[in-house]
């Protein structure tokens, strides 16, 4: 049996099935918050709950259409996938984007392989999360795990020590302040286009101390980077972070990474998800991610690739529409 799950009765349940952050109950209470359209399916076994699939759909301006997401949750069968078209076509739906918390294998591959088959799902030709990403054993000792870095991210951690250099837990208005400081800075020098205030806000006051954390490295009590980690169930994720150029030969950024898996341990995560990386053996590369790659190596964390990211096709006259829209977008952008 599938069936919407509208009230929050079943939020304890809910999350004892989900797989990751973003689809979390409260993470669809951040979504409906800025006016999202956020839908909640459970496939049950008998009378329990056995998956859940939380989507959001997203109005395309000055049309009556919508895009769905469907970002991190389990990979799903045929019925699930019928059932999400059903609701898609009700809402005017043009596509969704399915981006599953899977990583390729042969079982998944196989899967994939199946819903692939049925006609209205393909691979997305724009992919929001990327496809790679890198993970830390978490199950090890801290001894093991710092033994485990590369020579020079153990020689920053202790510079960044020795230089007076500390790292705090701040989940609190102040911590988010000075986060969100650091965060736009971040943004502005690297040229990248977060998410908007608003966003970071009402995330942090839903999520925060229970899935959303803050850690903070500072040097004579002036912040110089911070992160917002997610910690959920046995998964410590490295969504956001922030750094100022002051004092950059500090390492302080070696030692908040490094403070951010000795957290993990202490709150009994068993991996930590770096969020995204390039591929291995693209890390030489001039691509902007390559440098936090790197970075990411320094402390053993391995390459793990995810079974990619997918659209299920509603309406296919408007998706092909949308797609040329994108690349003249992208296009646009580049010229500007």
């Amino acid at each position: 049996m599938i069936k919407l799950i509208d009230n929050n009765t079943q939020k304890e349940q809910w999350d004892k099935i989900s797989n990751h952050p973003m689809q979390s109950w409260d993470w669809g209470e951040v979504r409906a918050q800025h006016g999202v359209d956020v839908v909640r399916i459970a496939k049950y076994d008998k009378d329990t709950i056995d998956q859940v699939f939380q989507l959001t759909f997203h109005k395309v301006p000055f049309t009556p259409y919508t895009i769905g997401y469907l970002p991190r949750s389990v990979l799903f069968d045929r019925s699930v996938l019928q059932f999400i078209e059903q609701i898609a076509v009700s809402k005017k739906t043009i596509f969704i984007k399915y981006e599953p918390y899977a990583f390729k294998n042969k079982e998944n591959d196989a899967h994939i392989e199946m819903l692939l088959s049925m006609g209205s799902m393909r691979k997305s030709p724009h992919g929001l999360f990327p496809n790679w990403t890198q993970v830390i054993d978490l199950q090890k000792t801290e001894s093991e795990l710092l033994a485990g870095c590369k020579q020079k991210t153990r020689y920053n951690i202790k510079l960044a020590k020795n230089k007076g250099v500390v790292v705090h837990e701040e989940t609190t208005n102040k911590g988010f302040e000075q986060f969100i400081k650091l965060y736009f800075e971040t943004c502005k020098r690297q040229h990248y286009h977060g998410h908007t205030r608003d966003y970071h806000e009402k995330l942090f006051n839903v999520l925060g101390g229970s899935i959303a954390h803050i850690l903070i490295a500072s040097y004579n009590n002036k912040p110089l980077c911070a992160y917002e980690l997610f910690l959920f169930k046995d998964t410590l994720y490295y969504p956001y972070g922030g750094s100022s150029v002051s004092n950059r030969n500090f390492m302080a950024s070696n030692l908040l990474m490094w403070e951010a898996i000795r957290f993990g341990l202490l709150h009994g995560a068993k991996q930590f998800d770096l969020w995204g990386s390039l591929p291995p053996g693209n890390i030489s590369s001039h691509d902007p991610w390559a440098g936090f790659s790197r970075f990411k190596e320094g402390y053993n964390a391995q390459y793990v690739e995810f079974v990619g990211s997918f659209d299920i096709i509603i309406d296919p006259a408007l998706y092909h529409m949308y797609n040329a829209a994108h690349i003249l977008r992208k296009l646009f952008l580049k010229i500007a």
